[in-house]
C-alpha cells in the first residue's frame, strides 16, 4: 500500500487495515450441524454476526448487518467517489485538466480548490476523488428562461473546524459487538482521553495522544471485564478524503442525544411512530442526512424519510401459516419471507433472508472460540437477557455483504425467526388500496409539510443543550433556515401534432390541448386478433366499436379485428390459443382481455408474442372495458396501439441536424439473483418519432453492461439505414448508476463507445458524443413559494458539485407530495453545445414519452429503456425477438 506523505503519523493516513477478531457465538466460524459451509472457508457465522472489517483507503470499519453503524454510510460515501485527478498547469481550482475534451486525468491533486478557476470561496476537496467534470468546462451554467430563487432541503454549515484531526483506531477484547455497548465502555475514560468522537470503532480528536493506550473497563451486563486498546492511524488535514466524513459522524453522535435509532444505515424516531393497527403496520418518521462539499460552501441535505415496520415477527407469519395449511406450511413461509428484509431489534441489523433452514432449530449448539459448546436459546438468555419461546421453529439463512465474502468470512449468518421483525411490504400490501392510501397520507408529505417538519428537526438540532455544546466543541455551526438559491425557469415547450397544429404544454401537460389532434404518423391497423374469454363477450362489441370511433379521431386508421374466444383465462389456455392463432398467419397485433393482473398470465402472454411468435400486444383489464372513463382510457390505447405499429402522436421542435439520442437502462431479473438485463433505445429521425431497441442478459450481477457498445452501434447502422447518412451527434443518457460504479462505467463504458464509434466513423474527430449519467433517486427537495416548482425549473449552483459537470431539473408535476428533481451530470462531452443547450435537449425529451400527455421524470429514450428493461426482466426473461426492435413494442 503506498504511502500518502512524509512520518509516521502520515504514513497510514486514514488507513486502518487490521482486521478485527471476535470471540462471540456469531462471529464463530465454525461448522454447525446440517448447515452448509462456505466454498472458501468451510465457515458459518452466527445469529446477527458483526465480525468487523475495515474498509481499506477509508480508515472507517463497518460490520455485518450495520449499515449505518459505522462511520462510512452509504449516505456520507457516495460524495466521496475514488480517483486521483491531475492538477492544471495554471493551478486552477477546477482541476482536471487532460489531454482529451471528455477525458479525466489521474495523479494527485491539491485539496483545497476554488470555484470555477476564480477564488469565490474555499472548497474541500479529497485528494482521492474522481472527477467526471470534462476539463473544458469552464461555466455550466444556463442562462435561458425566466431567473428565480427557490428553497432546498439544505443547512448551510456556517462554521467549520479547519484544524488537524487524529484518527484513533480502538478494539475491545473480549470482543463486544454492540456499538451503544462499546461507546458506554469508552465513555468511562473520557477525562483521560479529552474530547472526541467515537462511531463504535474509529475516534477522532483535535488533540494528539499517544501512539498506543490499554484501558479496561468492567461490562455492566456480566460483570465482564473489557480491554481496550486505542491505536492512532494517522492525522487529517482540511481536505483530506475522510474530513467530510468527520462531520457526518457529529450529526450521528447529535441524532443519539435526539434519541433516534439506528435501523440500518438511516435515524428514525420510534418516540413519534404512527401505529395503523388495522393493517398490523407501524410507520417510524426518520431522517437521511449527508454532509458535502458542494459549489462553494459545505451544505447539509435532510431528507424526511418513513421506515415501514411490521407489528408480527417471522415467528408469528410462520405460526400464522401453519394453522391455516399444516400441510404446506414450510413451502407457504419460504414463498413468504426468502427475500424480503427484517430487523434484529436486539442488535439493530437489518438482514436480507435467503433461505430457510428446517433441519436447524433454536436449540441446536454451536461452538464458541474458547471450544465451549452453547445453544442459541441460552446465548440470547444470557448476551441480551432475551427468552426464546420456540425452540422448534426453523433457523432463517442469511449471507454476510460482499466486502466480508471477499474478506474470507464465512458466507451463511443464521438467525431466530421470532426475533425478526420484517419490515417493509408484501406485493398483496402493495395491493391494498386502503392500506397504501393510509401510508401515502403519512409519507407524502406536500411541500409546506415537509418544511415545517424539516424546520423542526433542525430546531432540534439548535437548540437541544448537549448538541449545542457537541457542536461548539468541534467549531461547527448549522443555519437555522432552509438554503435559498437561485433557478431557472425554461418556457413552456411547444408540442406539435399532425398538420402541424402546435399547442403549449402548460405545466408539462397537454391532455386537454391534444383532444381531436390528428396524429404525426399514422399506420393503418387491416389485421389485428381481439381475444377475450366466452364469458365476457357481451361486453366486446361496445368496446371494439368506442375504441374504432376514438382511433378515428387521431387520424389512426383501425379495421374491424377478427374475435378469439378462449375458454377461461388461465396462463396455459392464453398460451395454447395464441399459438395456434399466430402459427397459422402472423397479423399486426394481438390484443388480450385479462381478468386481472395476474403476473404470470401476463408473462405467458408477452412471451410467447415477443420471443415464440415476435408480433405487437396489448393486453387490457377486463374491468377497463365499462369503466366509466371509457373514451379516455380508448383513446389512449389507441395511440398505445399506433405507437406499437410505428406511429407517433406528436413531437418537439429539435432544430439540430444529425442527433440521435439513446437510452441505456437496466433491471435486474426477478427470478435469477445474478442476471440483469440492459435496454438500449434509440431515436432514428430528427423529429424523434422513430425508434430502435435492443435488450442483452449479462450475468455480472453488476449494473453496467459490456453490450452497451455493440447496440450503440447497431443504433448507428439502423440509422444510417433510414436516413443514408450516420449521426453527427450522439447524446447518451445513462440510467441506473450509483456512485460507486461512475469509475467503472467511464473506464468501461465510456471507453469500449469510443473504441467502436471510432472504428465505425473511421475516427475520432468524425462525430461528436455526449454521455450523461441520470439520476433519479435524490433525497434532494425544491419549494417554491411552500409549494412544488413548475416543470421547467432548472438548477445548476450552489447545490451543484465543483467536481461534476451537473445540474437538477424538475420535470414534472405531481399530484400528491414533493416533487423530486432529477439530477444529470455529463461526464463525456464533445458535442460543442453549451450547457444551456443541453440542459434545454434533456428538458424537451422528457415530453417525448407516448404513454402519457404529460412530462415525464427523465427524457424519453431512457424511460422507454427502463420500460423495456422491466418488461424483460419481470416477465419475459429473454431477450426479445430483432423483427420488433424498430417499433415501441414494449409500450
Amino acid at each position: 500500500m503506498s504511502q500518502r506523505g512524509g512520518g509516521r503519523g502520515r504514513a497510514n493516513r486514514g488507513r486502518a487495515t487490521q482486521k478485527q477478531t471476535s470471540s462471540t457465538p456469531q462471529q464463530e466460524q465454525q461448522q454447525l450441524p446440517h448447515a452448509q459451509a462456505s466454498a472458501s472457508t468451510g465457515a458459518i457465522r452466527r445469529p446477527g454476526q458483526s465480525t468487523t472489517q475495515s474498509s481499506t483507503g477509508r480508515g472507517v470499519i463497518q460490520r455485518v448487518g450495520e449499515k449505518g453503524d459505522s462511520a462510512a454510510t452509504a449516505q456520507i460515501g457516495r460524495g466521496l467517489e475514488k480517483l486521483s485527478i491531475q492538477p492544471t498547469a495554471g493551478g486552477s481550482g477546477d482541476a482536471g485538466a487532460s489531454a482529451g475534451a471528455g477525458a479525466v486525468a489521474a495523479g494527485p491533486v491539491a485539496i483545497v480548490a476554488s470555484s470555477r478557476g476564480a477564488a469565490r470561496g474555499r472548497r474541500i476537496l479529497p485528494a482521492d476523488i474522481f472527477v467526471t467534470k470534462p476539463s473544458h468546462v469552464e461555466n455550466k451554467k444556463g442562462s435561458s428562461g425566466t431567473h428565480k430563487v427557490i428553497k432546498v432541503n439544505y443547512f448551510k454549515v456556517l462554521k467549520a473546524t479547519d484544524w488537524a484531526l487524529y484518527q484513533y483506531r480502538v478494539d475491545f477484547s473480549p470482543e463486544e459487538d454492540r456499538t451503544v455497548v462499546r461507546k458506554a465502555l469508552l465513555k468511562v475514560h473520557q477525562k483521560k482521553i479529552g474530547a472526541y468522537i467515537f462511531d463504535g470503532t474509529v475516534m477522532y480528536t483535535s488533540h494528539r495522544l499517544s501512539d498506543r493506550m490499554v484501558f479496561t473497563s468492567t461490562r455492566q451486563s456480566d460483570e465482564q471485564h473489557i480491554t481496550i486498546t486505542v491505536r492512532l492511524v494517522g492525522d487529517m488535514l482540511v481536505g483530506d478524503a475522510h474530513y467530510i466524513q468527520f462531520f457526518n459522524i457529529i450529526v450521528r453522535k447529535c441524532y443519539e442525544v435526539l434519541n433516534l435509532k439506528l435501523v440500518g444505515r438511516n435515524y428514525f424516531d420510534p418516540g413519534s411512530k404512527i401505529v395503523l393497527p388495522q393493517h398490523k403496520l407501524e410507520l417510524w418518521p426518520g431522517y437521511v442526512s449527508s454532509i458535502r462539499q458542494h459549489e462553494r460552501d459545505i451544505l447539509m441535505c435532510v431528507e424526511i424519510s418513513s421506515k415501514v415496520m411490521r407489528l408480527e415477527t417471522l415467528g408469528d407469519i410462520l405460526n400464522s401459516l401453519y394453522r391455516e395449511d399444516s400441510d404446506r406450511f414450510r413451502e407457504n413461509f419460504c414463498n413468504a419471507v426468502i427475500g424480503t428484509v427484517v430487523l434484529t431489534d436486539y442488535n439493530n441489523n437489518t438482514y436480507r433472508i435467503e433461505d430457510v433452514d428446517f433441519s436447524a432449530s433454536p436449540s441446536n449448539s454451536f461452538p464458541l472460540r474458547n471450544g465451549e459448546s452453547i445453544t442459541y436459546i441460552d446465548y440470547y438468555r444470557q448476551k441480551y437477557d432475551i427468552k426464546i419461546r420456540n425452540p422448534g421453529h426453523p433457523m432463517l439463512v442469511t449471507r454476510s455483504k460482499t466486502r466480508d465474502r471477499q474478506a474470507g468470512e464465512g458466507e451463511r449468518v443464521y438467525l431466530v425467526p421470532e426475533l425478526c421483525r420484517a419490515t417493509g411490504l408484501t406485493d398483496s400490501m402493495r395491493e391494498n388500496y386502503k392500506l397504501m392510501s393510509s401510508l401515502a397520507v403519512e409519507t407524502r408529505l406536500q411541500p409546506g409539510k415537509r418544511i415545517e417538519k424539516l424546520l423542526r428537526f433542525n430546531k432540534r438540532l439548535c437548540e437541544e443543550r448537549d448538541i449545542v455544546k457537541e457542536l461548539s466543541e468541534w467549531n461547527l455551526q448549522l443555519d437555522n433556515k432552509l438554503l435559498q438559491i437561485p433557478a431557472r425557469q425554461l418556457l413552456n415547450e411547444k408540442i406539435y401534432f399532425g398538420g402541424d397544429v402546435s399547442a403549449n404544454a402548460e405545466q408539462g401537460d397537454w391532455t386537454r390541448a391534444m383532444m381531436n389532434k390528428k396524429c404525426v404518423i399514422s399506420p393503418r391497423l387491416k389485421e389485428w386478433v381481439f381475444l377475450i374469454s366466452e364469458r365476457d363477450k357481451s361486453l366486446e362489441q361496445n368496446f371494439i366499436s368506442t375504441l374504432l370511433k376514438l382511433a378515428a379521431g387521431i387520424h389512426f386508421q383501425i379495421d374491424k379485428p377478427r374475435s378469439e374466444y378462449i375458454r377461461d383465462d388461465r396462463p396455459g389456455t392464453y398460451n395454447e390459443r395464441l399459438e395456434h392463432i399466430l402459427s397459422r398467419q402472423i397479423p399486426q397485433l394481438v390484443f388480450c382481455v385479462v381478468s386481472n393482473n395476474r403476473s404470470d398470465r401476463y408473462s405467458a402472454i408477452k412471451k410467447k408474442c415477443c420471443i415464440d411468435r415476435p408480433v405487437p400486444s396489448q393486453v387490457c383489464l377486463l374491468r377497463t372495458l365499462t369503466h366509466k372513463n371509457l373514451k379516455s382510457i380508448a383513446t389512449k390505447i389507441a395511440i398505445q396501439m399506433s405507437c406499437k405499429l410505428g406511429g407517433a402522436p406528436w413531437y418537439v421542435d429539435i432544430p439540430l441536424e444529425g442527433l440521435m439520442m439513446i437510452g441505456f437502462d437496466v433491471c435486474h431479473d426477478t427470478t435469477m439473483k445474478n442476471k440483469d438485463f440492459g435496454a438500449t433505445v434509440a431515436t432514428l429521425n430528427r423529429r424523434m418519432t422513430q425508434y430502435f431497441s435492443a435488450v442483452n442478459a449479462h450475468e455480472t450481477g453488476e449494473e453496467l453492461s459490456n453490450d452497451l457498445s455493440d447496440n450503440i452501434c447497431k443504433s448507428v447502422q439502423a440509422y444510417y439505414a433510414l436516413n443514408k447518412t450516420l449521426p453527427g451527434r450522439i447524446v447518451i443518457y445513462r440510467d441506473g448508476v450509483g456512485e460507486g460504479q461512475v469509475p467503472l462505467v467511464m473506464d468501461r463504458e465510456v471507453t469500449q463507445i469510443k473504441k467502436k464509434l471510432d472504428g465505425m466513423y473511421g475516427g475520432p474527430d468524425r462525430y461528436r458524443m455526449a454521455f450523461i449519467i441520470v439520476t433519479k433517486r435524490l433525497n434532494t427537495r425544491f419549494f417554491e413559494n411552500n409549494d412544488n416548482p413548475e416543470p421547467g425549473t432548472i438548477v445548476d449552483d450552489v447545490i451543484t458539485s465543483p467536481i461534476k459537470y451537473d445540474f437538477f431539473i424538475v420535470s414534472q408535476k405531481v399530484r400528491q407530495g414533493t416533487v423530486t428533481p432529477t439530477a444529470y451530470s455529463v461526464v463525456y462531452d464533445t458535442l460543442g453545445m453549451d450547457p444551456d443547450k443541453i440542459q434545454r435537449l434533456t428538458y424537451k425529451l422528457t415530453h417525448m414519452y407516448y404513454n402519457c400527455s404529460n412530462t415525464v421524470r427523465v427524457p424519453a429514450p431512457c424511460h422507454y429503456a427502463h420500460k423495456l428493461a422491466f418488461l424483460v426482466s419481470k416477465f419475459i426473461h429473454r431477450a426479445p425477438d430483432t423483427q420488433l426492435q424498430n417499433t415501441l413494442y414494449f409500450l
